[in-house]
C-alpha cells in the first residue's frame, strides 16, 4: 500500500482534495468515483518536487518525435488487428518504447483506461503529443469498431508528414549553410581584416574613397561596440521569437511566409497537401464534414490558412457547399477548387482529395529538387555584392596608390 494525494470534484462540482492509502492510482480512481468524486489528479504522496525541479526535469526529458508516433501507431495497428486487448497492447508498448516521455504518457493512458475512460478521452489529456486529427480519428475508430484501420491510416499519414518535413529540411540545408558562411565571413572581415587595412591607409595622409570610408567606419563601430551589437542582435531575435509565439504574430508571419519567393510556393503546396490528405482521412472515417473541418484546419501547420479553413465551417453550417466556402476563403488554388467541385458532384470527394494530395506532393517534391537551382542566383547576387563592396572599399585605394603617394 502506498500513500496517494488526490484532487477532484464532487457531485456538486466543488473541488475536493485529500490523501489516502491505495494499491495503485487506478484503483484509487475507481474508489473515488464510487464515492461520487471525479478525480482530476492523483499522485504518490512521496513523489512531490518543487516547481523548478519539475520544470528542469521536463526540459531534460526527450520530446516525442513524429517517428515515435509512427512506431506507436504501427504497433497498435498490428496488435489490434491480432485481437490483443487494448490495455494489454498499451502495457506492452509502454515497456518497449524507447522514448521515456512517450512511455510515461502511455502509462498514464493505461491508468485512465483502467478507470473507465475511453482511449480518445485519455489521449485528449495529452494534446502536446496527440494532435486533434489523431484524437478525433481515434474517437471515430472507437465508435465504429475499426481502431485497427484508423491506426493504420494514422501511421501512413505520419510517415508522409515525416517524409515531407525531411525533404524540406534537406532542401533548405544548402542555402542556410551559404547564408551562415556569408555572415561569418562578414564578421571576420569587419573585426580583423578591415582594421589591418585601415592602419595601412592611415599612413597615406590622403582622403580615402567614399566606399573605403564607409567600410572603415562600419568596422570601427563593430570593433568598438561589438558587445552592444551582440546585445541588439540578441534582443531583436528574442523579440522576434516572442512575437511569432503570439497568436497575432504567428498569423502575420504565416501569411507572409506564403509570399516569400521560391520557398513560399513550397510551404503553400505542403499546406494544401495536408488539407487534402486530412480531408480524405476524415471523410473515409465517417466524420461529419462540419465537425471535421475544424480538425483539418489544425493539421495545416499554418495559422493563416488554418483561420481561413476554420471560417469555412460557418458556411457549411449554413448549408453551403464545400467548393463555395473554399472559394470564399481565397486560399485555394484553381486546381484544388476544380477537384473539390468534381468530388462533390460525383460523390467521391475522399478519393479526389487523395489525388489532390498526391498532385501537391509531386509539386512540392519537384520544387524541392529545384530549390537549389532557384536560390543560386539570389545567393550569387549576395556573394557578388559582398565581393564588389570589398573590392571597391579595400582595393580602390591601392589602385590609386600612385596618385595618393604623389599627393603626399
Amino acid at each position: 500500500m502506498a500513500q496517494f494525494a488526490y484532487t477532484g470534484r464532487n457531485v456538486d462540482g466543488q473541488p475536493v482534495s485529500g490523501q489516502t492509502e491505495s494499491t495503485s492510482a487506478s484503483i484509487l480512481a475507481r474508489q473515488l468515483m464510487s464515492q461520487g468524486i471525479t478525480p482530476v489528479r492523483i499522485r504518490e504522496a512521496g513523489m512531490h518536487m518543487d516547481v523548478s525541479s519539475e520544470a528542469l526535469q521536463r526540459m531534460l526529458r526527450p520530446r516525442v518525435q513524429i517517428s515515435d508516433l509512427i512506431f506507436f501507431s504501427r504497433q497498435m495497428y498490428t496488435l489490434q488487428r491480432s485481437g490483443v486487448p487494448i490495455l494489454h497492447a498499451l502495457a506492452g508498448l509502454r515497456d518497449s518504447t524507447r522514448n521515456e516521455r512517450l512511455s510515461e504518457i502511455i502509462g498514464k493512458i493505461c491508468e485512465s483506461l483502467d478507470s473507465g475512460m475511453e482511449l480518445s478521452a485519455a489521449m485528449r489529456q495529452h494534446k502536446e503529443v496527440f494532435s486533434p486529427l489523431y484524437i478525433n480519428l481515434i474517437q471515430v475508430g472507437e465508435t465504429t469498431g475499426s481502431l485497427d484501420t484508423v491506426f493504420q491510416q494514422l501511421a501512413r499519414y505520419l510517415e508522409k508528414e515525416k517524409e515531407t518535413r525531411q525533404r524540406i529540411k534537406s532542401a533548405m540545408r544548402y542555402p542556410v549553410f551559404v547564408i551562415a558562411t556569408i555572415t561569418v565571413a562578414i564578421a571576420i572581415i569587419n573585426l580583423f581584416v578591415i582594421p589591418a587595412f585601415a592602419k595601412v591607409y592611415s599612413g597615406f595622409n590622403a582622403e580615402l574613397p567614399m566606399p573605403t570610408r564607409i567600410i572603415i567606419a562600419t568596422s570601427n563601430f563593430t570593433v568598438t561596440y561589438w558587445p552592444v551589437v551582440l546585445l541588439v542582435i540578441g534582443g531583436l531575435v528574442t523579440a522576434w521569437l516572442w512575437f511569432i509565439r503570439q497568436d497575432y504574430g504567428r498569423m502575420w508571419w504565416d501569411e507572409r511566409k506564403l509570399h516569400i519567393p521560391v520557398t513560399g510556393l513550397i510551404l503553400y503546396g505542403a499546406a494544401l497537401s495536408r488539407f487534402a490528405t486530412s480531408m480524405s482521412m476524415i471523410m473515409r472515417a465517417g466524420v461529419p464534414v462540419v465537425q471535421g473541418m475544424a480538425v483539418v484546419a489544425q493539421a495545416l501547420g499554418n495559422k493563416f490558412m488554418e483561420s481561413k479553413v476554420t471560417s469555412m465551417r460557418a458556411g457549411l453550417e449554413r448549408g453551403e457547399s464545400i467548393t463555395h466556402t473554399a472559394k470564399q476563403s481565397e486560399v485555394f488554388s484553381p486546381v484544388s477548387l476544380q477537384m473539390l467541385q468534381v468530388g462533390e458532384d460525383t460523390g467521391s470527394l475522399d478519393e479526389l482529395m487523395s489525388d489532390v494530395a498526391q498532385y501537391y506532393d509531386d509539386e512540392v517534391d519537384y520544387a524541392l529538387k529545384n530549390l537549389s537551382t532557384a536560390i543560386e542566383p539570389i545567393l550569387l547576387f549576395a556573394v557578388g555584392g559582398l565581393v564588389l563592396m570589398l573590392a571597391l572599399g579595400v582595393f580602390m585605394p591601392m589602385w590609386n596608390l600612385s596618385k595618393v603617394m604623389g599627393v603626399g
